[in-house]
């Protein structure tokens, strides 16, 4: 049985974990975007055509949110998190090594496709950690996430992918999504 002060506390790193995750998607989302002319240059396309490794992220969420989730509904979500985290791994070193365009595409779909699985669970993960009258501050601090990763993690991706090369700012995600997936 909990304490009374058991139940007012925020279980913290459980709900910073998920935090992590948003950041995670959010990083791999927008990243391209600050590495433009690295990517274009590299990969032997036009900044337009790396600017649509955006649109292709965002149409693997957008076509595999509702199948996902639907083909998922019976299973545990803690595992589900975890198989997204995963996808982001994967996608993410697939495109830190990928030396073609075409096979870069495919895998920002499957970063998108992570992401869809990911945003379906997140909120609603967080408010089953918490007691009811913390919900909000549950779905808060899981969601965190998204604005650090827009005002510090791409920024400071672009300026690694200057300093480092742009492959070395996807290796970072990937490494960052594998130890978020250790931890959780």
């Amino acid at each position: 049985m909990t304490s009374p002060a058991e139940e007012n506390r925020l279980p913290w790193a459980s709900l910073l974990a998920l935090s992590m995750a948003a950041f995670i998607t959010i990083l791999t989302e927008a990243l391209p975007a600050a590495l433009l002319p690295q990517m274009a240059g590299d990969l032997g396309v036009s900044q337009a055509w790396i600017g649509q490794t955006v649109t292709a992220y965002a149409l693997g969420s957008l076509v595999a949110t509702i199948p996902l989730v639907t083909a998922t509904r019976s299973l545990r979500r803690r595992p589900l998190l975890m198989a997204a985290v995963l996808g982001f791994a994967l996608a993410n070193s697939v495109t830190a090594l990928s030396g073609s365009f075409a096979l870069t595409m495919a895998a920002r779909v499957v970063a998108g496709m992570a992401a869809g699985l990911l945003w379906a669970l997140l909120a609603g993960y967080a408010t089953r950690l918490v007691a009811p009258q913390f919900r909000g501050r549950a779905i808060a601090v899981a969601m965190a996430g998204t604005p650090l990763a827009l005002s510090l993690g791409v920024p400071a991706g672009g300026w690694l992918g200057l300093a480092l090369g742009w492959r070395w700012c996807f290796g970072l995600a990937s490494v960052l999504a594998l130890l978020l997936w250790a931890w959780m």
